[in-house]
């Protein structure tokens, strides 16, 4: 695969070309930074581990350079920092058995640039090649610029394609804005259950975030176990486990729908469901 950016790379664990991999994948993440794949693509990697036929591919957009440093990070450049996550970024994909994991090392201000046609041209190469069926990438509600870039061009590069070879499924997940708020009956519960070490291990590969001050190895599991107990206020725990997701397939079945539309159409739907409960049992 060529990409715009000449410092981008794809890794494939197994050594398999990379034509296979890609051929081969059924689920694909896109994320911002190195680790980010570990979060919002946890699920389609626990879902694709030791099965012959399911195979989760990653791609990572930016280099790593503005990441949080502290202790024995601390005094690391940016360029240092850089080839650091990049390795770490293998790692784990070695580690979760991906297809592949692309890095395609962009600095996050190409990322936040509306249109920016390079790295969209990169993102339509890819989703072209691979045609996965399900899609993750950051929710259109997380409070990180950059991660919204990514979801945005993402959703952009899948309304390029043909209607009928597109992915039938597209989440957006929650990192950087929890997603507990949405309506349970607009919300998607990614159940993964079970997984604690494995994305204990995931995320663990990381060590530049966590011994450089970011834990989001207790972070994640934590949220993902206080989603499970708190989804349900009458009845007992359908799940140890839970990512909450949007569902943002409808945005790429109709090319037409409002991106901003959609999702304060979500906001909406809290706001009355809170009004309605405090109506309800204050009298008024």
């Amino acid at each position: 695969m060529i990409f715009s950016n000449p410092d981008a790379e794809i890794f494939v664990p197994d050594g398999k070309s990379a034509e296979e991999a890609m051929k081969r994948t059924t689920h694909m993440a896109f994320g911002a930074h190195q680790d980010d794949l570990e979060i919002l693509g946890f699920h389609g990697i626990y879902e694709c581990i030791n099965k012959p036929d399911s195979w989760f591919t990653g791609v990572t957009c930016t280099d790593g350079a503005g990441s949080p440093r502290t202790g024995e990070y601390a005094g690391f450049t940016n360029d240092q920092m850089k080839e650091l996550r990049w390795r770490e970024q293998r790692s784990a994909a070695e580690l979760g058995s991906y297809s592949a994991v692309i890095q395609l090392k962009y600095p996050s201000s190409a990322i936040k640039t509306p249109k920016n046609a390079v790295v969209l041209k990169d993102l339509n190469s890819i989703l072209s090649q691979a045609a996965p069926g399900i899609v993750y990438t950051h929710n259109l509600a997380d409070k990180h610029d950059t991660h919204v870039g990514v979801a945005l061009k993402v959703i952009d590069c899948l309304r390029g394609i043909p209607k009928g070879q597109r992915p039938r499924k597209v989440y957006g997940v929650e990192i950087w804005r929890g997603l507990d708020w949405m309506p349970d009956k607009s919300k998607v519960v990614l159940d993964v259950s079970g997984s604690d070490n494995m994305v204990k291990a995931l995320i663990g590969v990381f060590a530049s975030q966590i011994a450089g001050g970011k834990r989001y190895d207790l972070a994640t599991v934590g949220r993902w176990h206080a989603n499970a107990t708190y989804l349900e206020s009458h009845g007992v725990d359908k799940q140890q486990s839970a990512i909450f997701a949007m569902d943002l397939t409808p945005l790429i079945e109709d090319d037409k729908s409002d991106i901003i539309d959609y999702v304060t159409g979500f906001v909406e739907q809290l706001k009355n469901d809170v009004i309605t409960r405090l109506r309800n049992h204050s009298g008024k």
